[in-house]
């Protein structure tokens, strides 16, 4: 992940990178958090509501979006680039924000959300789904390590549907739908240029031709990827660097948090 993270141009100059798991800071504050979280607050939230009938959800589940705010708020960010599907997480993370500066005392920022212009993508193989790196089937994502080949592969093989040209339409058509908007996504071109575009060519001949851009985006970054690999210190090194970092900005919010509920 550190090596994706600096392949896409992430500079640790700029950037903090560190391992949730090796500041402590976070764990505290979710758990002072839940303190002020509703049981009915947190079981409206459609991670729960999707997973709870799994068997045996666990609490840990449960209370992610409780730790998810504590990631944010321990650093007192002021924006937070998410998702649609993320939009309900990030209302708990600004509800409790105000219901803890409005209790105890100002102390935390209350963060904006930046959502993306480009289109979710969706699995090439379920585009009614979004594409996961958890997909059941590797064929329904690319992934930035894929050779050249596979990315031929799984867009020659992504589901798209019997009518033969290209067009943006995602209730009708989502799996062309969707290649379109990977297109766009690479391009910065619009869903509807880029139909006028290629009007001309077929689904197949599309598929083919998408390849080629992915592939431009990719295979830098894959190359780049590769090379950090061959270097396990240096990763290690922007971890440790960052989780110094981290931890003294965590530890500074985390004291002012304790000063206002009353801890010793």
């Amino acid at each position: 992940m550190v090596a994706c993270l600096l392949a896409c141009g992430i500079d640790p100059e700029k950037s903090v990178l560190f391992l949730q798991s090796q500041v402590r800071q976070h764990a505290e504050l979710c758990w002072i958090l839940s303190c002020i979280t509703t049981n009915a607050r947190l079981g409206l939230l459609p991670q729960w509501k999707e997973k709870s009938n799994t068997k045996s959800p666990s609490v840990g589940l449960y209370t992610y979006p409780i730790l998810q705010a504590a990631d944010i708020l321990l650093y007192k960010s002021t924006h937070i680039p998410i998702g649609e599907d993320q939009r309900q997480h990030l209302d708990l993370c600004e509800d409790l924000a105000i219901s803890f500066n409005n209790k105890f005392g100002k102390v935390f920022r209350v963060p904006q959300v930046l959502f993306s212009n480009t289109a979710r993508i969706k699995s090439l193989r379920f585009p009614e789904n979004k594409m996961s790196k958890s997909d059941q089937s590797s064929k329904g994502r690319i992934d930035l390590t894929d050779s050249n080949d596979d990315i031929v592969s799984k867009i020659k093989s992504a589901v798209t549907d019997f009518t033969s040209h290209i067009s943006h339409d995602k209730e009708n058509r989502p799996g062309v739908t969707n290649l379109i908007d990977i297109h766009a996504a690479c391009t910065g071109e619009t869903p509807q240029d880029i139909c006028e575009t290629y009007s001309s060519l077929t689904t197949a001949e599309y598929k083919m031709l998408l390849a080629d851009i992915v592939i431009s985006e990719i295979q830098p970054i894959r190359e780049r990827i590769l090379w950090l690999l061959s270097d396990k210190s240096h990763l290690q090194n922007v971890l440790y660097q960052g989780q110094e970092v981290a931890s003294v900005i965590a530890e500074d919010t985390l004291k002012d948090v304790k000063k206002l509920i009353g801890f010793i």
